[in-house]
């Protein structure tokens, strides 16, 4: 189960290194200009604690696998961690719509790589919370 845990603290830090690419990959600069200053800056600033909370998560992990997988503390971490995945693994689905993905090489590959990705994360939570 560490190694489970010590595999998912280094997806989750690669995760959080990715969103540095969003506003580049996103086309943002031209995407946000038309919207108002705060709500632009919200985007950036949201963004950026999204990725700290999952490199937090990825770090958490990584040092903290065996008290993770050991733990009365741990464990309540761990479902709280499958809550916050499964949330996401939902959203995937029912707060995207596949218009974005659908009939689209690339981002039916990224809906279906991210879609095992949640889904991975949450089992790994409730597995670690449950035993």
């Amino acid at each position: 189960m560490e190694l489970n845990l010590k595999f998912a603290g280094l997806l989750l830090i690669g995760l959080a290194l990715i969103h540095a690419f969003f506003p580049r990959r996103f086309g943002w600069k031209a995407e946000l200009c038309d919207i108002t200053l705060l709500s632009r800056q919200m985007m950036y600033v949201h963004t950026f604690f999204i990725a700290l909370t999952i490199f937090l998560m990825g770090v958490l992990c990584l040092t903290s696998s065996a008290d993770l997988a050991a733990t009365p503390l741990g464990k309540r971490v761990a479902i709280g961690l499958a809550i916050f995945w499964l949330a996401r693994l939902v959203i995937q689905f029912v707060g995207y719509s596949s218009e974005l993905w659908r009939g689209k090489r690339f981002e039916t590959a990224m809906h279906i790589v991210f879609s095992v990705m949640w889904i991975y994360l949450s089992g790994l939570f409730i597995w670690v919370a449950m035993s």
